[in-house]
């Protein structure tokens, strides 16, 4: 097979139907209980907003925010006011659901660590949410340079099985907020496409380090990367780990 003929086979973010994304089988399966891996990313990304005072960030964004909650509650110390960035109609329904009723209770124990940590956050996780504002689309809704600060968590690599889409979706990633601005982000390391529950299976394209480092360090200034290990406590997704990350995306970025 051919170079054209084998990318043309990889299947890309448009091929899935995330309107139909399995939510109840998703947060089963990765958010009904704390788990190693969301202490370890509360951890990291707790400790990236405190660098910030309360109040400090006008507007922030969740880019590709899904249905979980706790890097929206995590940003309500820095942001005055957080856009979740959804395109999915059955995430976009979870989170509106969240917003008007009140987080499930299972949340409690993700914002009770949450605030530990940060205790600049509000009291309650409800009380986080009322800085969230849903917005419905996609990357090629946002206008480059719109925020100050931006987060991603376990998206780009987790929507298609093409690494130059990867890169793309990391780039709009890195534009949406002005130059000098602030980047926190999470991936799935070695991840190949995965099921949730009896559904179908989603595209997703392993990346690691130097993968995720590749696309980051043309583009954005004081680049890190850690690592968690595999949860074993999770479902099996073929993943590796976690890979965590924090940037400011660049003054004068050589890429974008």
């Amino acid at each position: 097979m051919s170079a054209s003929a084998r990318a043309r086979a990889l299947r890309h973010n448009r091929d899935a139907d995330w309107d139909s994304w399995p939510v109840a089988d998703y947060l089963a399966e990765n958010y009904r209980q704390l788990h190693p891996c969301d202490i370890g990313v509360i951890h990291h990304h707790s400790a990236f907003y405190r660098q910030f005072a309360p109040g400090s960030i006008a507007c922030s964004l969740e880019f590709g925010a899904g249905p979980n909650l706790y890097p929206l509650m995590l940003a309500a110390a820095a942001s005055r006011r957080i856009d979740a960035l959804e395109p999915s109609t059955a995430n976009v329904g979870y989170l509106r659901e969240q917003l008007t009723q009140g987080p499930d209770t299972s949340w409690q124990a993700f914002y009770t660590l949450c605030r530990e940590l940060d205790p600049a956050l509000p009291e309650t996780p409800a009380e986080a949410l009322t800085r969230v504002r849903i917005v419905p689309g996609g990357a090629d809704d946002v206008s480059a340079g719109t925020y100050d600060l931006a987060s991603m968590n376990f998206v780009a690599e987790s929507v298609t099985e093409d690494f130059d889409e990867v890169a793309a979706l990391c780039a709009d990633f890195v534009r949406s907020v002005r130059p000098g601005g602030h980047l926190v982000a999470a991936f799935m390391e070695r991840m190949p496409s995965y099921r949730i529950g009896d559904g179908p299976d989603w595209p997703a394209c392993p990346v690691d380090e130097g993968a995720v480092r590749s696309v980051f360090a043309p583009l954005s200034e004081e680049l890190r990367i850690s690592r968690l290990a595999k949860d074993r406590t999770l479902p099996e997704y073929g993943d590796t780990g976690v890979l965590l990350l924090t940037a400011r995306r660049a003054e004068t970025p050589s890429a974008l």
